[in-house]
């Protein structure tokens, strides 16, 4: 045959598979979904995905690399119109060589999840592939930013798939997240929900399975760009540094109980990426960037029940700081929470493990932490999270309480007989407040400094400049033993 005939077959050959399977692409848009290469021409910039084994058979997936916004991006993206998208040997090994392209260049990986699970003809061979890849992205994680987006459904050993990734976006109608099938749910004798009741977006929201929900593919794709847009490469590189707005701007939000306005006015140009919105309430978590640097912020809602800690609250928490510290990135944590909250008979050891993973995440983190406490800090909760043996520096607002109790329970425990003798309650809380306050707080050098609400941004910043050349790191050793 000569060149050119091979030329002209290699080009057909390549047309039939970019071209696809128009049915099945109909149906597909039908179902209200992008193919997954319309998928990854959205994702990255115009012309630069280079597609890897586009011609390997029973693949099923788009894999390949390009950059997102300037930064080179790996990518997997599940073809649910060819093989519905299904798990075979042939797709763990394009995904693994994925994998290992980006753990050897230092990039971030999105992966974009649309199938109805294994490939059952295959057997065994699918199980040994699915445990390849989840094997991968355990060892990736903290070395790459890892996101996934579910786009469809995403059913089975699939499902872990999302939770060894940094960030979990899910699409409102079209994206599943399930481990057994909706038969299996219904099981139990009256109960006949759907798919998307069982396994759709606002149930793994609340349920903390995914950090970010979607109304569209398109918003979805927004939203991997802004995270690719605040995250470093790996977790060799620094987070990209943006010109800040005016670095002496400031506060308008100065109402401790107001978390999320006090969130958005730190935030440059008040642009932040809130996580796992539905899920611990008590607490909120966002990336941003502050004086072009780029932050987590942990803020107690004192809003939802005091800004108490439940267990999920505190491994929320948790997990968002370890992913700060995986990428250098510094930790701001805004504290007003009147404690622990008060778990129904049973629950002990559940909050007491919860608390526990939330001290051990913010003691191992190396990465620059600050704490401004703005309200109430009480107890285990300020231990945690403001405390000034694991806080770089301590900042407190001058109506701030630091004390192992609230003031209407310290004084109902410490001050009763005063109470039965018929002494204001008001003011001996007053007086309580007052003994353990802000001012006194400094005095005792539990904080470094007391501030003006309005003037927290300019501190924050002074201090990140300070810190951007921390370098702490701790004891040799494997791995501790997280309190999970």
């Amino acid at each position: 045959m000569e060149m050119s005939e091979k030329l002209q077959a290699l080009a057909a050959e390549k047309a039939a598979v970019l071209q696809g399977d128009a049915e099945r692409i109909a149906k597909q848009h039908a179902d209200g979904k992008c193919t997954a290469r319309e998928r990854a021409a959205k994702l990255f910039d115009a012309g630069s995905f280079v597609e890897m084994d586009a011609l390997k058979q029973n693949g099923n997936v788009v894999a390949g690399c390009g950059t997102v916004n300037g930064q080179a991006v790996y990518c997997f993206a599940q073809d649910f119109a060819s093989g519905s998208g299904a798990m075979t040997k042939a797709q763990a090994e394009k995904i693994l060589k994925v994998l290992r392209m980006a753990k050897v260049t230092g990039a971030p990986v999105v992966a974009l999840l649309d199938s109805a699970g294994v490939k059952l003809s295959e057997g065994m061979d699918a199980l040994p592939a699915y445990a390849e890849i989840l094997g991968a992205l355990a060892r990736l994680s903290g070395v790459c930013p890892l996101i996934s987006c579910v786009m469809g459904p995403c059913r089975g050993l699939a499902a872990m798939i999302t939770q060894l990734t940094d960030f979990n976006i899910q699409v409102k109608k079209t994206g599943e997240i399930a481990l057994h099938t909706a038969q299996v749910m219904n099981s139990e004798k009256g109960r006949e929900k759907t798919a998307q009741q069982l396994f759709g977006a606002e149930t793994m929201d609340a349920q903390g399975a995914c950090a970010l929900t979607a109304a569209t593919e398109e918003e979805a794709v927004a939203q991997i760009a802004a995270l690719i847009d605040l995250l470093p490469a790996c977790n060799m590189e620094d987070a990209p540094l943006a010109d800040g707005e005016d670095l002496n701007r400031e506060l308008s939000a100065e109402d401790p109980d107001g978390a999320a306005a006090l969130m958005q006015d730190l935030a440059d140009s008040g642009m932040l990426i809130e996580l796992y919105k539905g899920y611990g309430p008590a607490i909120r978590t966002a990336l941003c960037r502050v004086g072009g640097h780029t932050v987590g912020l942990v803020a107690n809602d004192h809003s939802a029940d005091g800004g108490r800690l439940s267990s999920q609250d505190s491994r929320k928490a948790a997990r968002f700081v370890r992913l700060c510290d995986c990428y250098q990135l510094p930790v701001i944590s805004l504290v007003n929470t009147d404690g622990l909250s008060v778990p129904l008979a049973g629950h002990q050891g559940a909050l007491l493990r919860g608390a526990a993973d939330l001290l051990y995440a913010y003691a191992e983190a190396t990465a620059p932490k600050i704490a401004v406490i703005t309200g109430s800090a009480v107890g285990a909760a300020y231990v945690a999270m403001g405390g000034k043996s694991i806080a770089d520096m301590s900042y407190a607002w001058p109506t701030a309480v630091i004390s192992p109790l609230t003031k209407e329970a310290a004084v109902q425990t410490l001050d009763g007989d005063k109470l039965n003798a018929g002494e204001s309650r008001d003011a001996l809380e007053a007086d309580y407040a007052q003994r353990f306050g802000a001012l006194a707080a400094a005095k005792a050098g539990i904080v470094d400094d007391v501030i003006e609400p309005r003037e927290t941004r300019k501190y924050i910043i002074a201090a990140l400049e300070l810190l951007a050349s921390k370098h702490d790191v701790n004891l040799p050793k494997k791995h501790g033993n997280l309190p999970l």
